[in-house]
């Protein structure tokens, strides 16, 4: 018998001590783990939960946001997004300048940036960054299919010249594949592969981080960067992977973690009542809304005032919160809260039921039924269209409920198959082009963008010359004189702008959010209390 106590007692032991070495991303860190920092080097550290580990960090070829949030800190861009707005600043590039035809950009670079191995930012390195970028042809390649050839001129000056002219290139400069990297990567080629197996768990940029660890399953380190011309507050950066939200809800409130990503929207209450944390919310550049066949659909859906009323039935203010538990912010015009070219002042149609019905008998349109096209690709749309439903029955308009699956309304959206289809719609780049454009040009019937099927010749004419100057003031007069017209035409009813959500820590400081970075941090300004 103790012989058998004793042979219990060991294998407890030793079950106890391989316990307590297994790590588990989704339990409380350990107070004593090897790794646990002083007080005051805790504020040189900045841990982020994520719920999965990342795929390929190539900017030549990842075009996952989650992957961006590990990758833009780590390289230069020529331009970068201004703060929280989506008009861009210098960056690699001090000035720049674009030829009358819009087809020539010139840009002229600031001196001194080193990449991480201390060889220079020069023109060589940003022309080889694109010429790779297009050789490999995968995902970003095609934002920049309008590049018929990249030329040094000098150390300090590099030509982009474009096929087409293309106002907004600019501003695609500032996303993560305009990242430049290192000329060097060459010596990491394998097969041919232009080096894109080593930088899809490497970086070689000049940011001011660069990866210094990737434990996989566990969390992704970047360190600073010695060679960067900024020197950041907080020195090394975790994204740690815990995929529970209720375990990154618990170690946010522990303050075992600093930003908390995967926590879901029903569990903000938790964190809102978390004295070390807060939620950080803002309008996103996401924006929901019902395509209103103008031109294919029922016949009474040409008729202006049909569509206004409507844009009237709906209460708004009930469906965000029936929808997005109250995370959405009414849209006033088209074009986004957060994007240039966006005007407070435009017309917003509100909830007013009375004004719907009068609008409806002017028109003398009654027991009007009309199909609503939608899928199952956003899990909130089902309440949605119960909502709107039930809205628009109040004015008497009946709506049947057409649920299909997602590749299904793909199709019959691009035919115009339908009355009304719910939709959503970012941005690619920071530029209102992306919504005047695709929404309204009656050249994009269909996918390609204007699902409303809707045409007006004078906004084609607006949008059109909006889209071939190169001068942003005169392009931001017409595109509101373009906005005053459709917003009355209503080929749309614009429910709202998706916010972004962040729950993080009160000792957190300098975070900005820009909606044209969605998931990624400027930690180069962010410091801890």
């Amino acid at each position: 018998m103790k012989k058998k106590s004793f042979i219990a007692v060991v294998i407890l032991s030793i079950c106890l001590l391989l316990s307590a070495c297994v790590k588990n991303s989704n339990a409380p860190a350990s107070k004593d783990a090897s790794n646990e920092k002083s007080s005051d080097s805790k504020k040189d550290t900045l841990t982020v939960a994520i719920t999965a580990d990342q795929g390929t960090l190539d900017p030549a070829v990842t075009m996952d946001n989650s992957a961006w949030k590990i990758t833009y800190p780590t390289y230069e861009r020529l331009v970068d997004y201004d703060g929280n707005t989506t008009e861009v600043k210098s960056g690699l590039a001090k000035e720049w300048k674009v030829s009358k035809d819009g087809k020539t950009w010139t840009f002229t670079l600031n001196e001194g940036h080193k990449f991480s191995d201390g060889s220079p930012v020069d023109a060589n390195a940003v022309k080889a960054s694109f010429d790779r970028l297009l050789k490999i042809a995968k995902g970003p390649s095609e934002v920049y299919n309008v590049i018929s050839e990249v030329k040094a001129d000098s150390a300090t000056s590099v030509t982009f010249v474009l096929k087409d002219n293309f106002p907004p290139f600019l501003s695609t400069l500032a996303a993560n594949y305009g990242g430049i990297v290192n000329p060097k990567v060459m010596d990491h080629e394998e097969n041919g592969d232009m080096g894109q197996n080593y930088l899809a768990k490497n970086t070689m940029g000049s940011g001011a981080y660069q990866l210094s660890e990737w434990k996989q399953g566990e969390y992704i380190k970047l360190s600073v960067n010695p060679e960067s011309t900024v020197k950041p507050s907080i020195k090394d950066v975790y994204f740690r992977i815990v995929a529970d939200s209720s375990a990154q809800r618990l170690q946010l409130e522990k303050g075992e973690i600093d930003i908390a990503e995967g926590i879901p929207v029903e569990q903000t209450d938790a964190v809102s009542k978390m004295k070390n944390a807060e939620l950080f919310k803002n309008p996103s550049l996401l924006v929901d809304y019902v395509y209103v066949n103008s031109s294919k659909g029922n016949a009474a859906l040409k008729d202006v005032k049909v569509r206004q009323a409507l844009s009237y039935a709906i209460d708004y203010s009930s469906l965000i919160k029936a929808v997005q538990q109250g995370f959405g912010t009414p849209m006033v015009g088209p074009i986004p809260d957060g994007l240039w070219g966006h005007d407070k002042t435009k017309k917003q149609y509100t909830y007013d039921v009375d004004k719907a019905k009068s609008l409806l008998k002017e028109t003398g349109v009654s027991n009007l039924s009309l199909d609503l096209l939608y899928s199952d690709n956003k899990t909130w749309w089902e309440t949605e269209a119960l909502t709107l439903q039930a809205n628009l029955k109040e004015v008497g308009i009946n709506v049947n409920l057409k649920k299909v699956a997602y590749a299904t309304s793909r199709e019959m959206i691009d035919k115009g198959d339908f009355d009304l289809a719910l939709g959503v719609w970012s941005p690619d780049f920071g530029d209102p082009f992306m919504f005047m454009n695709y929404w309204y040009d009656s050249n994009n019937f269909g996918l390609a963008g204007n699902r409303a099927f809707y045409k007006n010749e004078k906004v084609d004419q607006l949008v059109h010359k909006a889209a071939s100057s190169n001068d942003k003031s005169e392009r931001e007069t017409l595109y509101s004189e373009a906005q005053d017209i459709v917003i009355e035409d209503a080929p749309y009813i614009l429910l709202y702008q998706k916010d972004f959500i962040l729950p993080i820590s009160k000792q957190v400081k300098g975070f900005v959010y820009n909606p044209m970075l969605e998931g990624i941090y400027n930690l180069a300004n962010m410091s801890k209390e």
